[in-house]
């Protein structure tokens, strides 16, 4: 379940503040409130906003400021400049500044609503196009484009944070054989099924499923360790094979991403690849529905 719309309202008025939060209660809004732009980066660096609602004329840092702050490091933030000053700000430079709307005070609740309900489109829309951008259309996994970049992401927060990283590649076994005596209909069948056992052999929100291309898959397993990656992948292997596509079946291989002693972390990155592709080339060689871990 999605979860509420959360907005910071930023004002070094208290009646203003108060005024907005109930305007924001009686929309349904989940919000918070800071008194100027120094205690509004507090906020913002403990949780994610999906909307700002910033005065302009504050003590410390004012709105301008907050505003180009939140455009260069939270782009994904919408704000709107609410201020009496309207000489002091024009609409246009607030909106050249990054901001995605602008209202006078006093603000009518209505204006305010019909303002916080546009931007929230615009952000649902962006989403939906982004996700498009970074998804192949047929199995609603992944793509390979967003494999590369989620990978190297997830390898530098697991050196980071020092916690174990797998990646499991997947490949059909027989597929070219089966789609051309089946019929590509049949094919894509066969995809879709692994996509949506991939999905639902792992974590939400934890693991990645990518279709790597062709008939070669993809998971990425954070936070977790040899002995839970097995019974993942032999879960997939055992989903796959009660399906009965005729004569295929799925070989895995599995890596854990170690570091090399003075090598860049990207030649690592690569390396893991490299070696969940040896492992799942050992696993066909085994025969159908293997699994084969690198050795290091």
């Amino acid at each position: 379940m999605p979860r509420k719309t959360r907005i910071l309202i930023v004002d070094d008025d208290p009646m203003v503040l108060e005024l907005l939060g109930m305007s924001l209660e009686s929309l349904g809004f989940d919000y918070a409130s800071a008194s100027d732009g120094l205690a509004a980066l507090e906020e913002i660096k403990s949780r994610e906003f999906d909307i700002v609602i910033t005065d302009m004329m504050m003590p410390r840092m004012d709105g301008m400021q907050l505003l180009r702050h939140i455009h260069a490091n939270h782009p994904r933030t919408g704000v709107i400049v609410v201020t009496g000053y309207t000489g002091t700000f024009s609409y246009t430079d607030v909106i050249r500044a990054g901001a995605s709307d602008f209202i006078s005070k006093p603000f009518n609740t209505d204006e305010l609503e019909a303002k916080i309900k546009r931007i929230l489109r615009e952000q649902s829309l962006i989403r939906e196009l982004e996700h498009l951008s970074l998804c192949d259309p047929l199995t609603g996994l992944f793509n390979r484009r967003h494999f590369d970049s989620r990978l190297r992401e997830e390898g530098h927060r697991a050196e980071r944070q020092g916690y174990d990283l797998f990646l499991i590649l997947i490949d059909i076994d027989n597929f070219k054989y089966y789609n051309d005596t089946y019929g590509h209909q049949a094919g894509d069948r066969a995809l879709k099924e692994i996509g949506r056992i991939l999905v639902s052999s792992t974590r939400e929100g934890v693991d990645s499923c990518f279709r790597y291309g062709g008939d070669e898959f993809a998971v990425i397993i954070p936070h977790t360790s040899r002995e839970t990656v097995r019974p993942i992948a032999e879960r997939i292997i055992e989903s796959y094979r009660q399906l009965n596509f005729h004569n295929t079946g799925i070989s895995i291989g599995a890596a854990r991403f170690a570091r090399s002693r003075g090598a860049d972390i990207n030649e690592d990155i690569d390396s893991l690849v490299n070696r969940a592709d040896k492992a799942m080339y050992r696993a066909k060689a085994k025969g159908h529905n293997q699994l084969e871990f690198d050795p290091e």
